[in-house]
């Protein structure tokens, strides 16, 4: 997938092959600059304008040989309607309190992520993290980012998500729940919460990441609908049910 050239940004690297932790028997290669200085945030809203995402203090996208399956992804927030899927989700969890916290690790948010890690995750890198990766990945942040809170009403934490707030909305960076309550949907919960939270601001995205078709993981995003992918013509519509948007996407894969 061909990207638009970046203003602000002097100097870009291409990281190794690595394999893919989506798509097996597949080696991914990203595009990488650093988030430094008084710019920082003027970069990095331009950059996820342009389908990169953030981790630390980097800003990436992929650049794979002979692959583009993967997409970033943003829901349209002024056009959201929760669905009855979604309505069912908000009043399963209509006790929950959900608050903004400041970027800080602590050993309470730890052990939910570990916890999230094994469950989900227990062949990956990230499961192996210890508490000073996890430190790393909370709090080396370049931007303005804090940390969105469920809690129980008797003060039980059973989700977090790591935000960047940006000019045109607000990023789920990476976010983590109770693994126990699945009946819950907690992690469409979260974005659920963001989406409020960014029509309430006023933002018009709430931005997801990366969305795989091959990736049953990532099915989920699919449903925040109306949703946007970025391609090499810009962000165009996505949706799954609809042959018409899935077919210009196709056409760049």
């Amino acid at each position: 997938m061909k990207h638009q050239a970046m203003p602000h940004v002097r100097y870009f690297f291409a990281t190794a092959p690595l394999p893919c932790p989506y798509l097996a028997g597949r080696t991914e290669r990203r595009l990488v600059t650093e988030l430094s200085g008084r710019q920082a945030g003027v970069i990095h809203d331009v950059l996820s304008q342009a389908g990169f995402r953030r981790s630390h203090g980097l800003a990436y996208i992929p650049i794979c040989r002979d692959c583009s399956a993967c997409a970033a992804v943003r829901v349209c927030v002024p056009d959201f309607v929760a669905k009855r899927a979604h309505r069912r989700i908000l009043q399963r969890n209509a006790e929950l309190v959900a608050t903004n916290t400041p970027p800080i690790a602590t050993s309470e948010h730890f052990v939910l992520f570990r916890e999230y890690e094994r469950d989900r995750h227990g062949d990956g890198e990230m499961a192996r993290m210890t508490f000073y990766d996890y430190q790393a990945l909370i709090e080396e942040t370049p931007v303005d980012t804090y940390l969105l809170e469920i809690r129980t009403p008797a003060g039980h934490l059973v989700g977090v998500c790591l935000t960047d707030r940006m000019s045109d909305g607000l990023s789920a960076v990476y976010s983590f729940f109770d693994p126990r309550l699945a009946r819950r949907s907690l992690g469409s919960f979260i974005i659920l919460t963001l989406i409020e939270q960014a029509r309430r601001a006023g933002l018009p995205h709430v931005y997801l990441g990366f969305w795989i078709a091959e990736c049953q993981k990532m099915a989920y995003k699919a449903r925040f609908q109306p949703l946007e992918a970025y391609t090499p013509d810009g962000w165009q519509p996505l949706d799954p049910a609809d042959p018409e948007t899935m077919g210009h996407f196709a056409s760049h894969a």
